[in-house]
């Protein structure tokens, strides 16, 4: 059974769900077979019979022409079912346009529209739908367009929230990397993933619009006659409530039913599909908090040595160039900037590996080299080159395709590495369609010949496949195969093993290093894994609190490390010669908050070298024998690490014990 049906039947399944649909239902039997049935009574005058109460021939009584109020009620069920989901569509349509802007216009005018939907918001829908009453005028079009543009903001509201939240998934980043524009990226991968919510809440509002309606036509700015809603029958039973209560009461019933069956059958269904429903989406906020004016100080007063390796490289085959790199954050107390003046280069067919602990920067600066930083933060560097093109400047679309082609990004969770929306096949061949100009048969062909490469059996069956019939390790393995779509000369793998299990670590690592071997591509892997970077890579950047704190070749890692944060990454890795009764090594404190960094060195603080010196001046980046280091003790011997091992007895505190440096 698929997921969507199960998921209908949770909804039918409870009494709740089950009332509600069969109530809908009926409304809907209703407004089509209304009018056929008991459209002639609900014209028939008959001046004998005026302002009648209720009887067995009139159910509901008859209103001061004689006519039948409850075929007249009846028949009005089409009208007033029309005229709410026609308010409906425009309200949704609105408010997708509106929820959807900042996505496609970016930043600064993105935040003008959210200013606007946030202003409208905190209006009542009612105060709204009189003001845009008085607006567009007395009578049914003007009250469709009253309730539509009233309950537009509320739409738009959870639209954006969708949209961001759907935006920042790694299928997502992939369709930008491969250069796909952002109107296809809403069309393509983000619409379909946030249809389910839209649907429910649309059910939803067509019930509060029916009342809207309601009480538009009550007050006489509604439908007018000869023509009528509940609303409309509403207010002319209203002015015979003495006489006859029952004129008044029965479309006062049909507003209620309808309403309440629509409601009831939204939250059933939101209960059901597990999506959001209006009133419970809040607004995402970014935080961040501190001052970067010491940061840039300490930056723009380090030596001259350390601008010494910022010249750019000269050599042909330099694949990736970056130079003083900088991605700063507003923060409520200031700017925040997690990657600080970060330079390297990547050639041809080098493997270069990024290694810290979370919070470093590393995962950043491969977003800002790949264009994917959010649109709040700025990317600044005094050179950011992929093969030659600058990557500070808009992209044309030249250089949309030369990315979408020659730049692959491999994510970390494959799980959200794919749209799950559509078949893996498709997915694939879009980079294919949107810059080689290839037909959609010859496309799914290719994509078919890049799974069998990455070691998709039966890739011909697979790629008719939804992402949640593949393994983490064939998405993985899928994902790389997106990347080879088209002819990378850079694969940029952003810890693309961590969710997986030891094994398919492995084949996936083993599989990176035949692409790079078998066609001379770079390769540049982040990881917080010392050990899979020393094996895959040829050199190595060790990063702590958005700088590079030293480089040197993979080879060199476990014995020549020259920084104190990096022998004690290494350090901190068990291997086959660990003694199993020692405790095992830790690096004291916690890593530097981005939007507090000391002055000085960041890692003084949990540096066993550390003196005034290092507290007080940030060492520049230096060029050394084998690499770059950026360390005031670089080199020297380390005291003892601190570590720890619990106490025998563990209501005891935890000891604190002494061990030398391996």
């Amino acid at each position: 059974m698929r997921d969507g049906e199960r998921r209908w039947r949770r909804v039918v399944g409870t009494p709740l769900g089950l009332s509600a649909a069969a109530l809908v239902l009926a409304v809907l039997t209703l407004a089509v077979l209304g009018p056929v049935l008991w459209g002639d009574a609900a014209t028939a005058v008959d001046t004998d019979d005026i302002l009648a109460g209720p009887s067995a021939e009139h159910w509901a009584g008859t209103d001061n022409l004689g006519r039948d109020i409850l075929a007249r009620v009846l028949v009005a069920t089409r009208l007033s079912m029309l005229l709410a989901l026609a308010a409906v569509v425009i309200a949704v349509t609105a408010g997708l346009v509106l929820g959807s802007a900042p996505f496609l216009l970016g930043r600064r005018s993105g935040r003008l529209v959210s200013a606007a939907v946030n202003v409208a918001v905190a209006f009542p829908g009612l105060l709204l739908a009189l003001f845009f009453a008085v607006v567009f005028g007395v009578g049914a079009t003007g009250a469709v367009l009253a309730i539509g543009l009233s309950g537009a903001p509320v739409f738009a509201r959870l639209t954006q929230t969708l949209v961001a939240g759907v935006a920042a998934r790694d299928y997502v980043s992939a369709a930008r990397v491969a250069g796909v524009g952002r109107l296809r990226v809403l069309f393509r991968h983000v619409l379909p993933n946030i249809a389910e919510p839209l649907v429910v809440n649309a059910t939803i509002g067509a019930g509060g619009a029916l009342l809207s309606f309601a009480g538009l036509s009550f007050l006489g700015l509604g439908v007018q006659s000869p023509s009528y809603d509940w609303g409309r029958l509403l207010y002319d039973g209203a002015g015979a409530v003495y006489v006859n209560p029952a004129a008044a009461l029965a479309p006062g019933a049909a507003v209620l039913v309808a309403g309440l069956a629509f409601n009831l059958l939204g939250e059933s269904v939101a209960k059901g599909f597990g999506v959001p429903v209006l009133g419970e989406v809040r607004g995402r906020r970014r935080t961040g908090s501190g001052d970067a004016t010491h940061q840039d100080a300490a930056h723009e007063a380090a030596p001259e040595t350390a601008r010494v390796t910022d010249e750019a490289p000269t050599a042909e085959d330099v694949v990736l160039d970056v130079r003083d790199l900088r991605v700063t954050f507003p923060g409520p107390s200031g700017p925040v900037r997690p990657v600080r003046g970060v330079s390297f280069s990547v050639r041809r067919g080098e493997a270069v590996g990024i290694v810290g602990e979370s919070g470093s920067g590393k995962s950043l600066t491969a977003l800002a080299v790949s264009r994917l930083v959010d649109d709040d933060g700025t990317v600044e560097a005094s050179r950011l080159a992929f093969l030659g093109h600058d990557l500070r400047t808009t992209p044309t679309p030249a250089e949309r395709r030369m990315l979408g082609t020659n730049l692959a990004m491999v994510f970390q969770d494959p799980m959200t590495s794919f749209n799950p929306t559509q078949r893996i096949g498709h997915q694939l061949a879009e980079v294919a369609t949107t810059h080689l100009g290839m037909s959609r048969r010859e496309a799914m062909d290719r994509a078919v010949e890049r799974l069998d490469s990455v070691r998709i059996d039966d890739a011909v069956e697979r790629v008719r496949r939804y992402p949640h019939e593949f393994s983490g390790g064939m998405r993985q393995r899928a994902m790389i195969g997106m990347g080879l779509m088209g002819t990378p000369a850079l694969i940029v793998a952003d810890e693309p093993t961590t969710a997986l299990d030891v094994t398919v670590q492995q084949q996936v690592l083993d599989l990176l290093a035949a692409i790079r071997a078998a066609d001379d591509v770079a390769l540049v892997l982040i990881s917080h894994d010392v050990t899979v970077v020393g094996e895959v890579c040829d050199r190595v950047l060790v990063m702590y609190a958005g700088r590079i704190v030293e480089e040197l070749p993979a080879a060199d890692l476990a014995t020549a490390a020259r920084h104190p944060y990096t022998r004690a990454l290494v350090a901190a890795v068990p291997d086959m010669a660990t003694d199993l009764e020692a405790p095992l090594a830790t690096i004291a404190g916690r890593p530097v908050d981005p939007a507090e960094v000391p002055p000085g060195c960041a890692y003084a603080a949990r540096c066993p070298l550390a003196d005034a010196r290092c507290r007080a001046q940030d060492p520049p980046l230096e060029s050394t024998a084998g690499g770059r280091v950026a360390c005031w003790h670089a080199g020297e011997p380390l005291p003892l690490l601190e570590i720890s091992r619990p106490a025998e007895d563990p209501a005891e505190d935890l000891a604190e014990n002494l061990v030398e440096t391996p």
